[in-house]
This record gives C-alpha cells, sequence and structure tokens, in this order.
C-alpha cells in the first residue's frame, strides 16, 4: 500500500514528531485587583506545553464552577497556549484554584487576591 501526504502534511508530521513532552507554564489571576465581595473574573492562562492534549478546570473549594476557554494557539516551535476564565465573586473563606492535567500529571494552583 502507498501512502502520499502533500508537502503540508509531511511538514506537519516532521514538526510535531521532534516536538517534545513540554510540561505547561500555569498562571491563576483575576482581571481587576483581588478584593472580596466585588465582582471580577478568575483567570487561567496554561502556556508553553506541549502535547496540546490537557484538561484544565477552574475550581472553588475543589468543586468545578463553569468556565469558558479561549482557542487553542500555538507558536513556531508548537508550543500551545489556553487560558479558561469566570466570572467570580470572591468570598474570603472561599479558595479559588485552577487544576491542569497534563500528560498524565495533575497539578492544582491556587488564586492569590494579593497578585
Amino acid at each position: 500500500m502507498k501512502v502520499i501526504f502533500g508537502f503540508g502534511a509531511l511538514l506537519a508530521l516532521i514538526c510535531l514528531s521532534e516536538a517534545k513532552y513540554n510540561p505547561p507554564k500555569v498562571k491563576v489571576y483575576s482581571l481587576n485587583p483581588g478584593k472580596f465581595d466585588v465582582p471580577n473574573k478568575l483567570i487561567c492562562h496554561v502556556t508553553d506545553f506541549h502535547p496540546p492534549d490537557i484538561s484544565i478546570s477552574l475550581l472553588r473549594n475543589g468543586q468545578e464552577i463553569e468556565s469558558e476557554q479561549s482557542d487553542l494557539a500555538f507558536r513556531n516551535n508548537w508550543q500551545f497556549h489556553l487560558s479558561y476564565y469566570a466570572p467570580f465573586t470572591p468570598i474570603s473563606s472561599d479558595v479559588y484554584s485552577c487544576r491542569v492535567n497534563h500528560n498524565q500529571r495533575t497539578n492544582t494552583y491556587e488564586w492569590d487576591p494579593k497578585m
């Protein structure tokens, strides 16, 4: 059986085969300064990861909250980036965080209202 690839497909396969595992860099922050009892937007920005298979969740006290995501994008070196965000009104007794599962590794990153 003979398989024929176009130049673009072949180039993509070569680039993907040369790309290596890169763990994500994660930043959790709010759109506006962190003030309790004031509506805001919680953001989890994940960058520089490969492969692109990733799972991201925003959490309040360990429970997933409804969120939206940006489009998955990549740079020339096949490092991907993605953001998740959700409106929230922070309460001082609550813990807000971002859980990232990439390459069968799960880490949780907490939001610091002082950032």
